[in-house]
This record gives structure tokens, C-alpha cells and sequence, in this order.
């Protein structure tokens, strides 16, 4: 029996720093009345959307829990419950301390910009400590209770069907929200994005909370523990105990770094993002140190380097198109000088491009990983990038919390200063969002490539105590591979498709109702704006819309292995991690790059706010919005859900192609 002593006290550890995270921050002013007023109406709809999200999710996640007791056995029923419901509290966790750090940031601003960086940074921190911690802490204690990692598998497919939910709840409240309140707002009436006079900016503010802090956070909960246990179980087929053990080092030594690399988030000059990145690459390099320290195999931290590699070369490409600083951005801008039909085609163009740089980094870590230790090896590798997601979280969440405390500060009515700090770290809370996405793409993909390793072995294993051959080739000569390619490669096109026309028709919602409210004459002060009407509104939709795409993702996997077989689900698998991809890359990429296309523009440059180039760039930021947060983002927890549920029902599976 190994011993899991240091990863449930780094675990312990890394709670009480996010508590010391949390004590920090509520020691902080919340403004004025005003702002408290926000504020509050932004909690309370962020609030409101989560129970009624949990509720439903509640709902299928008892039936599973029933449904894997009966078929499966009673381990992985319990498993999928905890791990559920810690994927849930690290969700509310992360949403909670958003909303109560945002008007917190906005009085700050008040001091300077250093003051608003490290409250805001450190809300962040608050939800990225705690989702690290919490999946190590889960992982190891019932490994510690079972002994045996396949029984454990459920906890992660318990986190990937939260996650599911909330990704796609989420993504589709925040974006019907924002393109609602956009088009109606920005275009039709031309007023600013946090103008209080807009009836949808309240709905717009708790989008950002619901989509990017508890989606975020859920999404990146569920990955952590997949891969921490996809990489323990082939650890236990390869090499016994002592493959189980390395991955639980890799993730306790992470939280040490993370701890240690968020004091190193300190403002030199006014460069916000170099501030971030100095606590990024603090903690991955106290990260490759605590690895040579803890692992006693070379062979196995050269393969964690190789995925610490990975993340800062995502975060770097990433910035490149999606920065204002840089080209990719500029020209974008420019395009939109011609009408929102060039824009729309140059960010087409733009997201199509952005996916050959991260997809030929992840092919060479894959490579190198698997050269070095085989597919253990890119186990590690993956492993290593996620030991950083308590950093990578902390940047993630500080997004919201910049962009709540930019609408704060302009509905409160404060100094134009204050609103001058509070749009320059927005404009870096864009940029963050967008590589923590492709953070976390490109983690998933690797992550679905593991459990795609351990499906394979486990048919395998099964096979042979049947009696079979044992060999299992997927030769894309058979009519069974081939066609589980084809559905799978289908499937991530079909299911955000999905996404993007529930966007659509949230969205339309919210104009109808901003319209109808605006004809009573807000603009002239004759009537109040009806913020909880539009909160209502999308709330509804997102719950309604949410079902079906996630049926999908649990319905395919189990159809495609009973009716057509292993091999054709293996295939399946292989499909879906492919196009998923790429497909996520490509929208996250680009649905990043024409927003702050559009933020280029807003900040005095093409004829800046008002200008038919702003009008344009407008338009194909409403475009963007449900690809870089709702479509893009689902399809990392789409393709793990299908893993996870191969790896669980492999014997059923197996056992029923042979009757």
C-alpha cells in the first residue's frame, strides 16, 4: 500500500492558503451604496441560476448513481456521487468568491492599479486552490479506500458530468446574455456595454460568473481528476504500485508551486499581464524543482518537463492571437473598416489558422512523452500540465472579476480614473480567458488520449479473461473502426451546432424583451429597466437548452458499444478526440481574437467607439461570443464524458459483442 500522506496535506494545505486567500479579500471596502446595490443583484442572479442548474443536475445524477450501482457495482456509484458533488461545491466555490471580489476590485481601483490587480488576483486564487486541493483530496482518498484505481473511475465521470452541465448551462446563460445585451445596447441604442440604462446588463454581469468562474472552474475539476486517474491506472497495468504513486507526487508537488508562485504576482511598471505571467512561470519553475526533488525515475520528470513545456508554449501561442498587441488582433480590426462581413470572414479565417501552432506543440509533447516512457509517458506529460491548474484557474477567474468591476464602476457612476484601471485589466482579463481555454483544449485533448490508452487496455484485459485474443487493432481497413471514426468525428460538429443555435434563441429572447422594455422610454427616464425580467429570461433558457446536447455526449459512447462493439467505439473515441480539438481550438481561438478586435477599436483606435469599424467589429464579437464560451469550451468535457463511460461500462460492452 502506498503511501498518501503528502498529497492529502498538500491538499490540506492548498484549502487553507485559498482561505487565507478569502479572509485577505473580505477585508476589503465594498464602495458605496451603489456599488453594493450592483453588486448584490448580480449575486443574487448568479445564485439563483446555480441552485436551479443544480437542482436539474441533481435530478441526473441520481439516476446514474442508481443506474451504475445496478449494472456496474456499488464502488463506482458511490465514486460518481463524491465526485459530483465536489465538482459542484468547487463550481459554487468559484462563482461565490467571484461575485463577492468583483465590487471589492472596483473600490480598490479607487487606490490604484496594484491594489485592484492583487484583489482581484487573489479572488481568483481563491477558486483555483480550492479546485486543485479538492480533486486531489477526492482521488487520493478513495484510492486510499479501494486500493484499486479502476474503482475510482467514477469520481471522475461524476466530475465530467457536472462539468458537462455547467459548460454548457453556463455557456449558453453568459452568451445569450452578452450578444442580447450587445445588440440591443451597443448597436441599436449606442450606449456603453455597462450602461445601467440597458435592461440585460445585470443578465450580462452574472453570465460572466456562471460561464467562465463555475464553468471554468467545473471544467477544469473534472479534467484534474480524470487525468490524475487515468494516469494512476495505467501506472497500475504498466508498473504496479509505484505508477500509481508518481502521478499523486506530480499533483501534491504542483500545489506547493502554485502556493508558492502566487506571491509572485506583483505589478512592476503597468504591465498587468507580465505581472500574471511572473506567477505562471514562478510556479511552473518551482514546479520542474519540487518534480526533481520528489520523483526518483530521470525518465519521469523529463516527461513532466515535457508537459510544463506544453503549458507555457500554449499560453504563449495563445497570447500571440488573441492580444491586441500583436497582429493576428490588428488585422482583424482593420478588416472590420469594410463592414461586419470582412470582419466575420478574417475571424473565420483567423480561428481556422490559430489551430496549427498548439496542435503541432501537442503532437511533439506527445511524441517526446511517449519516446521517453511510452504512453505512460504522455500520462505524466499531461499530468505535469495540469499540476499547474491552480495558477491557471486563478488567471482564468480573475477575468470575470475584472469585467464585473468594470460594469461596477460604470453603472455606480465613478470616476472616470477608476473605470481607467478597471478597463486596462479587463482588457488583460480577455487575454487570460482566452489561453486559460486553450489551456485547458489542449489538456482535455491529452487527458482523452490517456483514457483512450486506458480503454484500449482494459478491453484487452477483459478479453483475455474471456478467453479471446487479447490483441485489440484498430485497422481503418474494418468497416467497424472506420464507421466509429466517422460518428465520432461527427459528433463534436453536431453538438455545437446545438450550442450555438441555443445561443441564438436565448439571445433573441433577450432583444425581444430589451426592445420591449426600451419602447417604454428608459432612454428619456420615463421607465426603470426590469433587470431581473432579462435574468429570468436567460436563466430559463440555459436550463431548458442544456439537456439534450449532454444526453448526447452519455447516449453515444453506450449505443455505439452495444450496437456495433468495442473496436467501433474505440474508433468513436479516437474521432471525437481529433475533431474536438481542433474544432475547440478554432473556435476558442477565434471567438477570443474578434472580441478584442473589438476592444482594439473601443480603445480610440480606427475611429474608435461609435465608428462604422466599431459597429463591425460589434457584430462579429456577437458571433464570437457563443464560439470562445459556450460551443468551444463544451466540447472539452464531451470528449472525456465518452471516455470515462467507455472505460466504465468496457465489460458489459465486451461481453454483449460476444452474444
Amino acid at each position: 500500500m502506498i503511501d498518501v500522506t503528502l498529497p492529502i496535506a498538500a491538499s490540506l494545505i492548498g484549502m487553507l492558503f485559498a482561505v487565507y486567500f478569502i479572509l485577505s479579500v473580505a477585508k476589503k471596502g465594498r464602495g458605496t451604496p451603489k456599488m453594493q446595490e450592483i453588486s448584490d443583484a448580480i449575486h443574487e442572479g448568479a445564485m439563483a441560476y446555480l441552485k436551479r442548474e443544480y437542482r436539474t443536475i441533481a435530478i441526473f445524477a441520481v439516476l446514474i448513481t442508481i443506474a451504475l450501482a445496478f449494472f456496474i457495482n456499488i464502488p463506482t456509484a458511490v465514486t460518481f456521487l463524491f465526485g459530483a458533488a465536489f465538482s459542484a461545491l468547487a463550481g459554487w466555490i468559484g462563482m461565490n468568491m467571484s461575485i463577492r471580489a468583483n465590487v471589492r476590485t472596483a473600490e480598490a481601483a479607487k487606490k490604484g492599479l496594484s491594489s485592484a490587480l492583487d484583489v482581484a488576483f487573489k479572488g481568483g486564487a481563491v477558486t483555483g486552490m480550492f479546485v486543485a486541493s479538492l480533486a486531489l483530496l477526492g482521488v487520493t482518498l478513495f484510492y486510499w479506500l479501494y486500493q484499486d484505481p479502476i474503482l475510482i473511475v467514477g469520481f471522475g465521470f461524476g466530475g465530467s458530468l457536472v462539468s458537462l452541465f455547467a459548460r454548457i448551462g453556463g455557456g449558453i446563460y453568459t452568451k445569450a446574455a452578452d450578444v442580447g445585451a450587445d445588440l440591443v445596447g451597443k448597436v441599436e441604442a449606442g450606449i456603453p456595454e455597462d450602461d445601467p440604462r440597458n435592461p440585460a446588463v445585470i443578465a450580462d454581469n452574472v453570465g460572466d460568473n456562471v460561464g467562465d468562474c463555475a464553468g471554468m472552474a467545473a471544467d477544469l475539476f473534472e479534467t484534474y481528476a480524470v487525468t490524475l486517474i487515468g494516469a494512476m491506472l495505467l501506472g497500475h497495468l504498466i508498473m504496479g504500485e509505484t505508477g500509481v504513486l508518481y502521478p499523486l507526487l506530480i499533483s501534491a508537488g504542483a500545489i506547493f508551486a502554485s502556493v508558492l508562485g502566487a506571491f509572485f504576482v506583483r505589478l512592476r511598471g503597468e504591465s498587468i499581464m507580465g505581472a500574471l505571467y511572473q506567477g505562471l512561470i514562478a510556479s511552473v519553475v518551482f514546479g520542474g524543482i519540487i518534480f526533481y526533488l520528489l520523483l526518483d525515475s530521470i525518465m519521469i520528470f523529463y516527461a513532466s518537463l515535457v508537459g510544463l513545456a506544453i503549458t507555457l508554449a500554449l499560453f504563449a501561442i495563445t497570447e500571440y492571437y488573441t492580444s491586441t498587441g500583436y497582429s493576428p488582433v490588428r488585422s482583424l480590426a482593420e478588416a472590420s473598416k469594410t463592414g461586419a462581413g470582412t470582419n466575420i470572414i478574417a475571424g473565420l479565417a483567423l480561428g481556422m489558422r490559430s489551430t496549427w501552432m498548439p496542435t503541432l506543440v501537442i503532437v511533439a509533447g506527445i511524441l517526446v512523452s511517449y519516446w521517453l516512457l511510452g504512453v505512460y509517458g504522455i500520462a505524466i506529460a499531461v499530468m505535469a500540465m495540469l499540476s499547474m491548474t491552480g495558477m491557471i484557474i486563478a488567471l482564468d477567474s480573475y477575468g470575470p472579476i475584472t469585467d464585473n468591476a468594470g460594469g461596477i464602476a460604470e453603472m455606480a457612476g465613478l470616476d472616470s480614473k477608476v473605470r481607467k484601471i478597471t478597463d486596462k485589466l479587463d482588457a488583460v482579463g480577455n487575454t487570460t480567458k482566452a489561453v486559460t481555454k486553450a489551456f485547458a483544449i489542449g489538456s482535455a485533448a491529452m487527458a482523452a488520449l490517456t483514457l483512450f490508452a486506458v480503454y484500449v487496455r482494459e478491453v484487452e484485459i477483459v478479453r483475455a479473461g474471456m478467453g479471446m485474443s487479447s490483441a485489440l487493432v484498430f485497422d481503418i481497413g474494418n468497416p467497424l473502426v472506420l464507421a466509429g471514426l466517422m460518428i465520432g468525428g461527427l459528433i463534436p460538429f453536431v453538438f455545437s451546432s446545438m450550442l450555438m443555435k441555443s445561443v441564438g434563441r436565448g439571445a433573441f429572447a433577450v432583444v425581444e424583451e430589451a426592445r420591449r422594455q426600451f419602447a417604454k422610454g428608459i432612454m428619456k427616464g420615463k421607465a426603470k429597466p426590469d433587470y431581473a425580467r432579462c435574468v429570468d429570461i436567460v436563466t430559463k433558457a440555459a436550463l431548458k437548452e442544456m439537456t439534450l446536447p449532454a444526453l448526447i455526449a452519455v447516449l453515444a459512447p453506450l449505443l455505439v458499444g452495444f450496437l456495433l462493439g468495442p473496436l467501433a467505439l474505440g474508433g468513436l473515441l479516437m474521432g471525437s478526440i481529433i475533431t474536438g480539438l481542433l474544432l475547440a481550438l478554432n473556435m476558442a481561438t477565434g471567438g477570443a481574437s474578434w472580441d478584442n478586435a473589438k476592444k482594439y477599436i473601443e480603445d480610440g483606435n480606427l475611429g474608435g467607439k461609435g465608428s462604422d469599424a466599431h459597429k463591425a467589429a460589434v457584430v462579429g464579437d456577437t458571433v464570437g461570443d457563443p464560439y470562445k464560451d459556450t460551443a468551444g469550451p463544451a466540447i472539452n468535457p464531451l470528449i472525456k464524458v465518452m471516455n470515462t463511460i467507455a472505460i466504465i461500462f468496457v465489460y458489459l460492452i465486451v461481453a454483449f459483442a460476444l452474444v
